[in-house]
């Protein structure tokens, strides 16, 4: 079952972010916000009733978290 970041790693990835944002590179700061920050479980689950697992899937998000709390399988429940 896929484990939640601490505080420490999130942080990481919000720095390295930064670094993208302030050398003018938005494509890879949303990358990198969207693909490797989790996204939060409660987001996750009203972005799946309201736009559809579709949506999720196809925007390459990091679900991790939502899988760590709603279980593997929880986009096709």
């Amino acid at each position: 079952m896929p484990q939640t970041m601490t505080l420490d790693e999130k942080g990481a990835i919000v720095e390295k972010a930064h670094e993208y944002k302030v050398a003018g590179n938005m494509e890879e700061f949303k990358r990198i916000l969207r693909q490797e920050m989790p996204l939060a479980p409660y987001l996750a689950e009203f972005a799946k009733n309201r736009l559809g697992p579709d949506f999720l899937i196809n925007g390459g998000f990091n679900l991790s978290e939502a899988e760590a709390e709603f279980g593997e399988n929880w986009l096709s429940k």
